[in-house]
């Protein structure tokens, strides 16, 4: 079997990518992988804001239609760029493993977030993390940034940055670890739906692909995951809010904890459910459902 797999072309994506080659060769010596680099109007359009130019489903879409096309045969993608509904005709055969879902602080001197000046200037092109941030420091200094991960370590000192938030899981993968100043804790810093975890998306009949990719599921992740979207799903998943989700197995039940807020952390909303792993899509809608009555249904009214 030969694969032809699309990816982006930024190193992290690469990497990633060719994780994905090399557990595919071990599940099966005669495997045989060829790498597709696609430019998405994500990476092309670097300058314009997220916000601008279409959310997270501007990380995907280009990859999705060579899949479609048939120009590839399997789309690796960091499942926090994934849109909730994906286009007819694709499914995802395997969520892998979960790296870990925290956010980082990369900064000036090591120093950690909560010895910051007043109006120390903080990058980040989320506003997840942006109105989080906010919410707990209010006079920080919220500085737009889009790119890679390594053109935006490099903006710590051309934009004379304090700090930078960044995904724990893309440090890690590039080996970069040692460049983390201080992992935010779950408690103050929610994660995106889908953060650190990795989806195969194929087309729909490709039976010999998806027999194949179902060796690499991790079905802990998968449940987790699956909570997540569905309680992004559930809320709009078009909104352009700051939206977080975070989905944990401890033990025998899944405890999904979710929050929606206004764009500069005047208003957190903020709870969790627990249930089995087998409710995961359940769980995200009970969720949604009482975010929505605890005032965030008034911010997505407000903000979508």
């Amino acid at each position: 079997m030969h694969i032809k797999i699309g990816t982006r072309g930024s190193k992290l994506a690469l990497t990633q990518a060719n994780l994905v080659a090399d557990s595919l060769k071990r599940t099966d010596p005669g495997i045989t992988v060829e790498i597709c680099v696609i430019k998405t109007s994500g990476d092309i359009m670097q300058d314009v804001a997220l916000t601008k130019i279409g959310g997270k489903g501007v990380f995907v879409k280009e990859i999705e239609d060579a899949l479609l096309c048939g120009t590839v045969d399997l789309a690796v993608h960091s499942m926090k760029d994934v849109p909730t509904e994906i286009p007819a005709g694709l499914t995802f055969a395997a969520i892998l493993r979960r790296e870990d879902a925290r956010d980082i602080l990369v900064s000036k001197d090591n120093r950690k977030m909560e010895f910051m000046p007043r109006g120390a200037r903080i990058g980040t092109g989320s506003m997840r993390r942006s109105a989080q941030l906010l919410a707990v420091l209010p006079d920080l200094a919220i500085i737009p940034l889009r790119g890679n991960l390594e053109t935006r370590l490099k903006k710590i000192e051309t934009e004379n940055l304090q700090g930078i938030i960044l995904a724990a899981a893309g440090m890690k993968r590039l080996g970069l670890a040692g460049k983390i100043s201080q992992y935010l804790p779950i408690e103050t810093m929610l994660p995106a739906v889908g953060q650190g975890a990795l989806g195969l998306e194929v087309r729909d009949g490709n039976n010999d692909l998806v027999e194949v990719l179902a060796k690499l599921n991790h079905a802990t992740t998968a449940a987790e995951i699956t909570a997540e979207r569905s309680f992004l799903r559930h809320l709009g998943g078009g909104c352009l809010l700051p939206i977080a989700a975070f989905g944990k197995l401890e033990g025998e039940k899944l405890t999904l904890e979710g929050l929606v807020a206004s764009p500069n952390g005047d208003s957190v909303i903020r709870d969790k459910v627990r249930g089995a792993i087998a409710e995961a899509e359940e769980l995200g809608k009970m969720l949604a459902e009482i975010i929505m009555e605890k005032g965030g249904e008034k911010l997505l009214d407000l903000g979508c």
